[in-house]
């Protein structure tokens, strides 16, 4: 097994000074990470809900060593132009992703940010740019590649040559995510700073606090291809060794769920398509799954045997009756980290991920290197998956998306489409 030996204790001399902008679910769990495996010093948090604020400043005095209350704010720009800060972690919705990330990096930040980077395709190529541009280094959270039994299987399996000549991929996520309710308008609470959380996206009705549920909502990501299709079509990129798909397509909508007030896909199809091999990802929001075992997963074919993965185990299933079948779990650590066990709505079978990709973060920081998750790979897992829904919308269109001219040559609908526009007062990043 490869795992992470020892990591916690790589650079024991540099006390990074870290802030973070977003302080929900994903926000709290990363920085929870990053001091586990390092002396950090959390200096700020920024959310613009007072009550997460405050949860966060809380809980994060008690978990770093100095057990000092890192300064709230509500305001990011505030945040980054009174602190120094050598990081920045970025957990806020997918719609504020690329104002922040490159304001960050603009103050000489490195930064680490969740997937996908961006909501859309133009986004995420200003904050490559921004990233190569002022030479900082931007770890996404794609945490599959650094997920211990993952590396194992991509070791023991795919480098091995255990597969034989891949030439399909299905990729799937058959959990009912998509809520299906018709909440009424409400007012605002004050604690909450409803016009500043939407920043650039639609001004949409107050339906209640948006935490955890924004992603119900087109305007403020790219629904479960955004979310979901991400994870594995990453994990997928990074096992084989992909880069851009050729031609990107994809069908779908609001098939079955039609009595809610949700705007994102509750059925989809994308096909994203290489030489001589396809990745075909699924996602329905109801129904069973097609494989209980592996409701949200990848499936590698290959001539010589079948590798299954998702983020609680994987198994090889080989073609040939005289070859042994190889099954490997989640590695949990627990014991080593006792502290998880009490962290609320943690994700135990993820945090061994997550702080193996700090460490590979902190590594490529100090060695001035690209990470596992860097910025590109992150934009370009991320920027197919907006391209799927760009097809959908226009019909199941395939789209072959140019990296250096940033257009769908020949198709101008489509490449107005990469960029979505922002609300009125609100300024795009540019390249």
């Amino acid at each position: 097994m490869l795992g992470f030996p020892g990591l916690e204790a790589l650079f024991p001399e540099k006390n990074y000074r870290v802030g973070l902008i977003g302080a929900g679910w994903y926000g709290k769990s990363d920085i929870c990470r990053l001091i586990q495996v390092s002396p950090v010093e959390v200096m700020a948090i920024c959310d613009v809900d007072q009550h997460m604020l405050d949860g966060a400043i809380e809980l994060v005095s008690q978990r770093q060593k100095s057990g000092k209350k890192p300064v709230g704010y509500r305001d990011f720009r505030k945040m980054l132009a009174e602190q120094e800060l050598d990081i920045v972690l970025i957990g806020t919705p997918d719609h504020w992703h690329a104002l922040t990330a490159i304001a960050a990096m603009e103050s000489g930040a490195h930064v680490y940010v969740q997937k996908p980077i961006s909501v859309d395709v133009l986004e995420g190529e200003a904050m490559l740019a921004a990233a190569r541009k002022n030479r900082r280094t931007v770890q996404v959270g794609l945490q599959r590649r650094s997920t211990p039994h993952l590396m194992d299987a991509k070791q023991r399996i795919v480098e091995a040559g255990l597969l034989g000549k891949i030439a399909h991929v299905e990729l799937c996520c058959y959990y009912h995510m998509r809520p299906n309710d018709d909440p009424p308008i409400q007012p605002v609470p004050d604690y909450f700073d409803y016009d500043r959380w939407t920043g650039p996206a639609p001004m949409r009705p107050f339906l209640g606090l948006p935490h955890r549920g924004w992603r119900t909502y087109i305007e403020y990501g790219n629904g479960i291809v955004g979310d979901m299709c991400v994870h594995m079509f990453d994990a997928t990129r990074w096992l084989l060794g992909l880069g851009w798909p050729d031609r990107v397509r994809s069908t779908g909508g609001i098939y079955v769920q039609k009595g809610g007030k949700s705007t994102i896909s509750d059925t989809q199809t994308a096909w994203f398509e290489y030489p001589e091999l396809t990745c075909v990802w699924t996602h329905r929001t109801w129904g069973t799954p097609a494989d209980p075992e592996y409701p949200w997963a990848f499936k590698i074919y290959g001539e010589k045997g079948t590798l299954m993965g998702d983020p609680y185990k994987f198994d090889f299933v080989p073609v040939s009756r005289d070859a042994l079948t190889i099954h490997q779990d989640v590695v949990f650590e627990r014991e080593k980290y006792p502290e998880d066990l009490s962290e609320k709505d943690i994700e135990l079978h993820a945090a061994p991920a997550t702080r193996g990709q700090m460490i590979d973060f902190l590594g490529a920081i100090a060695n001035d290197s690209r990470p596992v998750a860097d910025i590109e790979e992150g934009h370009i897992s991320s920027a197919s998956c907006i391209l799927a829904n760009v097809s959908m919308d226009l019909g199941g269109r395939t789209l072959v998306y140019d990296p250096v001219t940033k257009t769908i040559p020949g198709d101008a609908e489509a490449t107005e489409r990469l960029a979505r526009k922002y609300r009125e007062g609100w300024e795009r990043p540019t390249l």
